[in-house]
C-alpha cells in the first residue's frame, strides 16, 4: 500500500479579527501534501451554536451541503430537531466535511479515512457531530470515496442524504485506531481491503514479525521513562499499600498488586529495566516473566502517547535510523510481542481473584504466574534472567 505516512495536512482557515460574522461557523481548507507537491484537498466547516445566534440562517445561506445540513437537523429558530436530538448522544456542534479530493495512488479509502481522522482530531472535541454525504449523493469516484470513508469512520445514516459519526461515542474512537492499524498493516504486508474484518490477520508469520528500528527505538525510550519513574515511585512508597484508583505508575497496576511491599517494587522496577536494556540493544526476545509482560504493555501506551504528543523527542530518538512503512505501530506490537493478554484480564472487577491458581476460571483457562508472588517466574527456565545482574538502585 502506497506510504501514507509521507502526507501532511495543511490547514488553511483566514479570519478577520473582531468580526462578528466569523462567529460560530468556520471554514478550514486542508490541503495533503506529498513532500512540496500538493497531492489532493478537503473541505470542513465547523458550526458552533454556542458562538452564533443565528447559525440556521447562515448555514442555509450559503446553498451548499451547508445548507442540506442546516435544513435536516435545525429548526429556524437554531435549535436542533427532535430526530437530531434522539440520533445524538449530546446535541452540540457541528462539523461538515464536505469536499474531498485525492490524486491517484491516494485515492483510497483508508487513507481517505485516516486523513480526515486526523481533521475529526484537531478540529472537535466529544461533542461535535462530524457529517459526511451518504454514498451516491454525489455522483462521481470523489463523492463516493468521501462516502467511503464516513462508513469507516462509524458514520451511521441519518436520511438519505447525510450520514453521522458522533464524536461522543467509543466508537468513532474505536474506528479510527482499525483504520489505521489497517492502512500500517497494508504497508507492511500489501495492499489490505479496508472493508475485511480479516485483514489484519493476514500476517504470514514470516520476517515482518520483527519490529521496525524506528519502533524499537521508541518502545526503549518509553520503557526507560517508566522505568525512572517506577524506581522515583519505590524510593517514596516503600512498602506503604496503596488504595484502589492511587495515582501514579503503581498506582495503575492491576488492584492484586496495590498491597505489595517494597521488595515486589524493586523487582518491578527491574523489569522496566530489563526490557528498556533489551529494547536499546535492538533484542525483540518478548515478556520472559509475568512483570515483564505489564512492563511491556505499558510501555507500548507510553510509546503510543509519545509519538502522538511528543514529535521532537521522537525524531531525536530515532535519527539516523531507517525508515519502515511499519514504523509505531503500536497496535501490531500488542498483537505480536505477546503470547497472551492474560494479565490484563487482571484489571477487571468482575473478575476478582482471578489470580489465584485455584480460581475455576484460571484453572479452565489454563492461566500461569497471575498471582504477584509469581509475576518474576520465568514462562521459560531457559530464557531466565541472570539472577546476579542486580538492580539500578
Amino acid at each position: 500500500m502506497t506510504q501514507a505516512a509521507e502526507l501532511a495536512l495543511v490547514f488553511e482557515h483566514t479570519c478577520q479579527l473582531l468580526a462578528d460574522s466569523d462567529a460560530g461557523l468556520q471554514t478550514w481548507n486542508i490541503r495533503v501534501a506529498h513532500g512540496d507537491r500538493n497531492v489532493g484537498r478537503l473541505r470542513a466547516t465547523r458550526a458552533m451554536y454556542w458562538l452564533a445566534d443565528n447559525l440556521y440562517q447562515r448555514m442555509t445561506d450559503e446553498e451548499s451541503v451547508l445548507a442540506l445540513v442546516a435544513r435536516q437537523l435545525m429548526t429556524p429558530d437554531d435549535e436542533f430537531t427532535s430526530k437530531t436530538e434522539d440520533f445524538l448522544e449530546n446535541a452540540g456542534n457541528l462539523l461538515v466535511i464536505d469536499h474531498l479530493e485525492l490524486e491517484s495512488p491516494w485515492d483510497e479509502p483508508l487513507i481517505a479515512a485516516a486523513l480526515i481522522a486526523d481533521v475529526i482530531d484537531r478540529l472537535t472535541d466529544n461533542y461535535f457531530a462530524v457529517i459526511f454525504l451518504r454514498p451516491g449523493v454525489v455522483p462521481g469516484p470523489a463523492g463516493d470515496l468521501l462516502a467511503e470513508a464516513g462508513v469507516l469512520l462509524a458514520a451511521k445514516p441519518f436520511s438519505d442524504e447525510l450520514q453521522i459519526t458522533d464524536t461522543a461515542f467509543a466508537a468513532v474512537g474505536e474506528a479510527t485506531e482499525k483504520v489505521r492499524h489497517r492502512l500500517s498493516t497494508g504497508a507492511r504486508f500489501g495492499s489490505v481491503n479496508p472493508w475485511d474484518d480479516d485483514a489484519e490477520d493476514d500476517d504470514d508469520g514470516g520476517d515482518d514479525d520483527a519490529l521496525t528500528p524506528r519502533t524499537t527505538a521508541v518502545l526503549a525510550l518509553a520503557l526507560r521513562q517508566l522505568a525512572d519513574q517506577a524506581w522515583q515511585e519505590t524510593a517514596a512508597l516503600a512498602d506503604e499499600p496503596l488504595r484502589r484508583g492511587a495515582g501514579g505508575l503503581f498506582g495503575s497496576l492491576p488492584p492484586c498488586t496495590l498491597h505489595q511491599n517494597d521488595a515486589w517494587r524493586r523487582q518491578m522496577a527491574r523489569a522496566f529495566d530489563d526490557l528498556a536494556d533489551d529494547y536499546t540493544a535492538q533484542v525483540t526476545i518478548g515478556p520472559r516473566c509475568t512483570a515483564e509482560e505489564m512492563a511491556l504493555h505499558l510501555g507500548i501506551r507510553q510509546a503510543k502517547t509519545l509519538t502522538r504528543n511528543r514529535p521532537k523527542l521522537v525524531d531525536q530518538t530515532v535519527k539516523g535510523l531507517p525508515r519502515h512503512p511499519g514504523d509505531y505501530d503500536w497496535e501490531y506490537c500488542s498483537d505480536a510481542l505477546f503470547e497472551d493478554h492474560d494479565v490484563l484480564m487482571l484489571f477487571d472487577e468482575q473478575l476478582d481473584g482471578i489470580e489465584d491458581d485455584e480460581n475455576p476460571i484460571n484453572q479452565s483457562l489454563g492461566m500461569a504466574n497471575l498471582a504477584p508472588k509469581d509475576w518474576f517466574t520465568p514462562f521459560y527456565p531457559d530464557q531466565a534472567r541472570d539472577p546476579a545482574r542486580g538492580f539500578r538502585h
